[in-house]
């Protein structure tokens, strides 16, 4: 097995600082800063390695038994994912400034956890192989369960984390039968193999002998159920259920990073499994994905006219931002092979979700601390007390709901919708028009209602207000407006990784 050590950088990294995060709390008991400080190094660290790794553009491998089979690369394409991971914990660190300095949360344990989650999200925009992929997402996905619950005497988010727990097992072990189904149908793990199809099984003894028609529906189960599993990671329906209450019960930067990087990390495994490792059963990968985008883009944008808490209104409209993020890929129900301008168009909404997404929530923490996020009735008035933070509110809300002046938010949905066309999914494309058409009632409701009359209510003390939330959010909403010039350029090269 060869291994270079040299594509295992970021992945040493950033365990590295879970391991120092820890013995920094243990040797330095009750000192919030040094903890605090090596953990936003050490994730700065993983952004730097990510950055050389993509202006140097080397293709490195590890744990490879062939010249197609290797379970790890880590290339331009890669690295450029594992920058933005880095990126969202750094800044969802950032936003728990306010958590961290009121002891809610034990400061050790927090950013060990937190570095872990970042050590499976480095692993898995480089994973080939169906193990290395479900073992870096669940990696990403597990501290999770005991962030959102780990606030000392808050009920809620013992109950979020339940319920959070209890739905990615269920949804896990889905995606585990699929993964099983895949490798009886094609003998083998990698995406080369799988990719292959069992054609090549003819005349073997893996399937039990069993024919390659036999195989071929072998293959199409598992892809399908492999893709139900993974589309939890997404807030995909029918997975859909955990996101409302473990978003509202968890501490919002938490809630900001699991709205984040675990979607983002949902759609990186479904472009694998979907795009790159089921190239033989397309139209099945394309309608299985087809329909999930469909319903959840409905039903999160019904549900979503209803609420009236904040961070339940923002979760689900992540429901419904879901299915923009998985429609481009339902065109490949009709494509005999996977353009550019499909895997683009699901990137490039992906990173303008993930950034407009996460100046929304620095923008609530920053009015309303770490701890809830209130009803919507709560924010009456903000426009006259916090002009910018509601600038910032307003610019994230508006490029969800692809309105100007969030024009990277515009620019993903055409970008949806070009691919849409292109693909032959016409009437996907319409779809997706007319659930952006219904999600502007609820984005322009919060908008209105952060101009209306009347007093912010249920606002934190000013003293526990720090300048961190603040610079965080402004940050994400200036490079959402960055990304309407260099995104499509960014996410093209990005779009490499599964061509």
């Amino acid at each position: 097995m060869r291994i270079d050590q040299v594509a295992l950088i970021p992945a040493y990294v950033a365990a590295g600082t879970a391991v120092l995060a820890l013995l920094m709390d243990l040797f330095v008991p009750g000192r919030r800063g040094p903890v605090m400080g090596v953990t936003a190094l050490g994730m700065a660290g993983v952004v730097a390695a990510a950055i050389a790794v993509g202006v140097w553009g080397e293709h490195r491998t590890a744990f490879c038994v062939g010249p197609d089979q290797c379970s790890l690369v880590l290339d331009p394409a890669a690295a450029i994912v594992a920058g933005v991971f880095a990126a969202l914990a750094l800044g969802a660190l950032g936003l728990s400034v306010p958590l961290l300095r009121t002891g809610e949360v034990p400061v050790g344990e927090y950013c060990f956890l937190l570095a872990c989650s970042l050590t499976g999200a480095v692993v898995l925009g480089g994973a080939r192989d169906l193990i290395t992929l479900i073992v870096a997402l669940e990696t990403l996905t597990l501290p999770l369960y005991l962030l959102v619950g780990l606030r000392r005497g808050a009920r809620e988010g013992g109950t979020a984390a339940v319920t959070f727990f209890v739905v990615s097992v269920v949804s896990t072990a889905v995606a585990l039968l699929g993964a099983a189904l895949v490798f009886t149908a094609t003998g083998g793990v990698h995406f080369s193999d799988i990719a292959a199809g069992p054609a090549h099984l003819a005349g073997q003894s893996v399937a039990v002998g069993a024919p390659v028609a036999a195989t071929g529906a072998l293959l199409k189960v598992g892809v399908v159920l492999l893709l139900v599993g993974l589309g939890f990671k997404v807030a995909a329906v029918p997975a859909h259920a955990w996101a409302p209450a473990t978003y509202d019960g968890a501490p919002l930067p938490i809630a900001a990073y699991l709205s984040t990087a675990s979607k983002l990390g949902g759609v990186v495994a479904l472009l694998l499994v979907g795009v790159s490792a089921a190239r033989p059963v397309l139209s099945t990968s394309g309608l299985t994905l087809a329909v999930l985008a469909a319903a959840s883009m409905t039903v999160g944008n019904l549900v979503a006219l209803r609420q009236r808490r904040m961070v339940r209104l923002l979760a689900w409209s992540s429901v419904a931002q879901a299915g923009y993020l998985l429609a481009p890929l339902g065109a490949l129900i009709a494509a005999d092979e996977v353009t550019p301008l499909l895997v683009a168009a699901t990137l490039g909404y992906a990173f303008f979700y993930v950034v407009l997404e996460f100046a929304a929530f620095g923008a609530l923490v920053a009015v309303r601390g770490a701890g809830d996020g209130g009803a919507i009735d709560d924010y009456r008035g903000l426009a006259r007390r916090s002009p910018w933070l509601t600038g910032v509110l307003v610019l994230a809300l508006a490029g969800l709901a692809g309105l100007p002046p969030g024009l990277a938010g515009l620019f993903a949905k055409v970008a949806v919708v070009r691919a849409l066309l292109g693909g032959d999914a016409t009437w996907l494309a319409i779809v997706v028009a007319v659930n952006a058409v219904i999600g502007l009632a609820y984005y322009v409701r919060v908008g209105a209602t952060l101009f209306s009359p009347g007093e912010v209510g249920g606002e934190v003390p000013q003293r526990t207000r720090v300048p961190w939330s603040v610079g965080v959010s402004v940050t994400f909403a200036a490079v959402a407006a960055v990304l309407v010039g260099f995104g499509p350029e960014l996410v093209m090269r990005a779009a490499g990784m599964f061509g």
